[in-house]
């Protein structure tokens, strides 16, 4: 959604409103101590769908230099990211019968947890990731970073000095970028001929689905289906031929696009997934106009749990200090009146504070020794890989809440 509200793909007046989350900060812009005291700065979390384009969307209200520029996520700290990283080189590699003489970039790159996999196998990989201090880390891991936005005028520049790439990924990237037309122009300038784009997004029919409103927030400007995706490609020039549905991210999908005039055949299972969302009704208006419900009766459910949990005597705390659980704890007012604490792996945001509700973020030991009722896992697409680290808290009868699609408690 462009600051005019019209649609960031095809210009057409957003007049729909999808899911509105009222004001909120952005997701990953942690505080330090010193910063609980400064003003802090809301913005309006409503998305809204085009009716031409289906393409669902947020608004623009801060630009991408100021959200991506100093980021606090990095890919290495989750295990079954790293894993699905891994499994996916492998796939892939296997796939375009990639070697010593291929070029492989990913855009968005992070701290080169998935790059690494390549260059450990003698293929030759660059990063494209704008956040300076994500893209250090990836240097000293040996991965070949260059600290810029994606666009048209850096795919001229790669492609001049490196030539075209054989693959270029893009995992959770698409939805991040407000100048939609042109970073897909520059994945076309940047493809090789007979090269192959994979990227992964999270599924707007599973967001739908899973009523995954949490996953709504101001670094994701586009919330996307297969066939919106298909129509953007189609307006640059690409295809997409393949598509495969995936379990991360509480449902995404990995789409595989080519030049439009290139050899690969369109395999069965776009006209298939095209036809399942048809059928959703992802190309009429009624299936977006209803969703807010969904939405509102989630947020009651969870509010009405830690509040009765708290009236109980009981302790309440957060694991993963993730960009969607600051949606939801936002959404629903939860302040550290009903949650203690959230804790996290990554130690570069233990010791600050969540954005707008203040909640402190403390190292995972913290759980053991505070031994609360109820742990909240806010990164629920990752359920079962915490379970399984915090399993622990069992000895004391501790016992896991997962929020989405509505509370439940679990053992």
């Amino acid at each position: 959604m462009s600051a005019t509200g019209l649609c960031r793909f095809c210009q057409a007046p957003l007049q729909h409103s999808f899911c509105d989350l009222g004001m909120s900060p952005l997701s990953n812009a942690m505080l330090t101590e010193r910063q609980l005291h400064d003003a802090e700065l809301f913005y309006p979390l409503h998305a809204f769908v085009c009716t031409e384009c289906w393409l669902v969307q947020l608004g623009e209200f801060e630009s991408p230099e100021n959200i991506f520029s100093e980021y606090t996520y990095f890919s290495s700290y989750s295990e079954s990211w790293l894993r699905h990283a891994r499994e996916y080189s492998e796939m892939i590699t296997r796939r375009l019968g990639l070697g010593p003489g291929s070029l492989v970039v990913e855009i968005a790159s992070n701290d080169g947890y998935l790059l690494k996999n390549f260059v450990e196998h003698g293929i030759p990989a660059l990063g494209v990731e704008p956040a300076a201090n994500v893209a250090d880390v990836a240097r000293e891991r040996g991965i070949p970073t260059v600290a810029r936005f994606f666009g048209a005028e850096l795919a001229n520049e790669l492609a001049a000095e490196r030539g075209g790439a054989d693959l270029i990924a893009g995992n959770n990237v698409l939805a991040h970028v407000p100048a939609l037309n042109d970073f897909v122009e520059g994945l076309r300038i940047l493809l090789k001929p007979q090269g192959v784009i994979t990227l992964e997004f999270p599924h707007l029919l599973r967001l739908m689905e899973g009523n995954q409103f949490d996953t709504i927030y101001h670094e994701h400007f586009s919330y996307l289906s297969l066939g919106t995706v298909a129509r953007v490609m189609e307006a640059h020039g690409l295809r997409v031929h393949d598509v495969e549905e995936l379990p991360t991210h509480g449902g995404s999908l990995r789409v595989y696009a080519v030049h439009r005039a290139s050899g690969h055949d369109t395999c069965p299972a776009v006209g298939e997934l095209l036809e399942r969302e048809r059928a959703y009704g992802l190309e009429g208006l009624d299936a977006y106009t209803g969703f807010a419900r969904k939405t509102e009766a989630a947020k009651r459910a969870l509010l009405r749990f830690l509040i009765d949990a708290r009236e109980e005597g009981k302790r309440v705390v957060g694991y993963g200090a993730a960009a969607k659980g600051n949606t939801l704890l936002n959404y629903c007012g939860v302040r550290t009146d009903l949650v203690d604490y959230v804790v996290d792996r990554s130690p570069h945001k233990q010791g600050r504070y969540l954005p707008g509700t203040h909640v402190p973020v403390l190292a995972p030991e913290a759980i053991a020794e505070t031994r609360p009722d109820y742990v909240l896992i806010l990164p629920w697409n990752l359920t079962a890989e915490i379970v399984e680290q915090m399993a622990g808290i069992r000895e004391w009868g501790g016992r896991f809440v997962v929020p989405i699609p509505t509370t439940r408690v679990i053992s």
